[in-house]
């Protein structure tokens, strides 16, 4: 007798597999455990947006780093087509390289979100974000997840995304197997949000039936009049520390900056920071500020055609570059930069420099110090 599978398009198909090796089957428990410790899942507002190519055997092989808006991916897209035009110009071919940097201009241009060149098809993929929340909080970074960095290195490891195929055949455990069931069924926007918003999630949900979930990503999350809020919604981090090296750049740099600090002030924030670096912990409390690095699970939609792509009703509030140059010369807004003209920084410019100097100079000390032999 057949299963149910062989009359079910690949988009809707949930395989479950084996999960072989310890490391795995301990994942397998912790995913398990989390859905008692945090069972509600809400959405993160701010989705992601990568660029993607079809792969020959099948599904969609994702680029390095996301965007907060499909414009950004776009952007990378084209940026991609020019080291292809400049890799085929090396090669000696022509034709390549015409086809490819042909490409990139038509992307400076207009509003794509799926070209083909040489055959090969891209396509603007939209992945939504969801964090599990339960009585304590937002769920923070489990043991399992990979965290290999040292404090201040996380942003030399290679991102997790690069080279991930969105391929729904590909097998799961049984936990995420039912969490992708889950988020498919999702639906929902935040109280509040425009019609066009929840109509848009509505037909995702109809054209877009199945769901491929990405490796998580981590964010921090503050407790914000009694309600936890991302902290930086745009922002997300490959492992739990990246995401702390993000908080203590903010607490040594951004908020004396934002805030104004007073020396006084800016040595609690920094101490923080300090502790935090040395703990390597998830969650920190400075002047009033209640702060918590929290693991994020992250799907893609898949129909019939594959990935969902953006939706009318996303945040994309740049055009191309090229209609973004035309439109600021036309207000009167664009000036021609002499790039040998020395340029003058007012007063808070240059206070921001010197934190982020200061910063920089921090860092780089704290890394010679843990490459120095013990003792000397």
């Amino acid at each position: 007798m057949n299963g149910y599978e062989d009359g079910l398009p690949a988009f809707l198909t949930f395989r479950v597999t084996p999960q072989e090796g310890p490391i795995a089957a301990f994942a397998e428990q912790e995913a398990w455990q989390a859905r008692q410790r945090y069972p509600d899942i809400l959405g993160v507002g701010v989705p992601e947006f990568f660029h993607a190519r079809e792969c020959e055997q099948g599904g969609w092989e994702l680029c390095e780093h996301s965007s907060d808006t499909p414009q950004g991916a776009r952007d990378s897209l084209g940026h991609r087509f020019r080291m292809a035009a400049k890799e085929a110009e090396e090669a000696g071919d022509e034709r390549a390289r015409r086809k490819w940097l042909a490409a990139a201009v038509r992307m400076d241009r207009e509003v794509i979100d799926e070209v083909r060149v040489l055959g090969q098809r891209f396509r603007i993929v939209r992945a939504s974000r969801f964090i599990r929340m339960g009585s304590a909080g937002p769920e923070p970074p489990r043991p399992s997840d990979p965290d290999p960095a040292e404090v201040g290195e996380a942003h030399s490891l290679p991102s997790r995304t690069k080279g991930f195929v969105i391929d729904p055949y590909t097998g799961t455990g049984l936990a995420d197997g039912i969490l992708r069931l889950d988020l498919v069924h999702f639906v929902g926007s935040a109280p509040g949000a425009p019609r066009e918003v929840t109509e848009d999630a509505w037909r995702a949900a109809e054209r877009y039936p199945g769901g491929v979930l990405l490796p998580a990503v981590f964010l921090v999350s503050e407790r914000d009049d009694g309600k936890w809020r991302a902290h930086d919604p745009g922002a997300s981090h490959s492992t739990p520390q990246g995401a702390r090296d993000s908080l203590t750049a903010w607490l040594r740099v951004m908020a004396p900056f934002t805030y104004k600090l007073d020396e006084a002030e800016r040595a609690v924030f920094a101490e923080a920071a300090d502790r935090l670096d040395a703990k390597r912990s998830n969650s920190l409390t400075v002047d009033g500020h209640r702060l918590r690095v929290t693991r994020v699970e992250r799907l893609v939609r898949i129909g019939p055609d594959g990935p969902e792509g953006p939706r009318p009703s996303d945040f994309d509030p740049q055009p191309p570059i090229e209609v973004h140059v035309r439109q600021l010369k036309e207000q009167g807004l664009w000036e021609e930069e002499d790039e040998d003209a020395p340029r003058e920084l007012d007063a808070d410019a240059r206070e921001f420099a010197r934190l982020w100097e200061q910063e920089q100079a921090r860092v780089a000390e704290a890394k010679e110090r843990r490459r120095r032999p013990e003792g000397s």
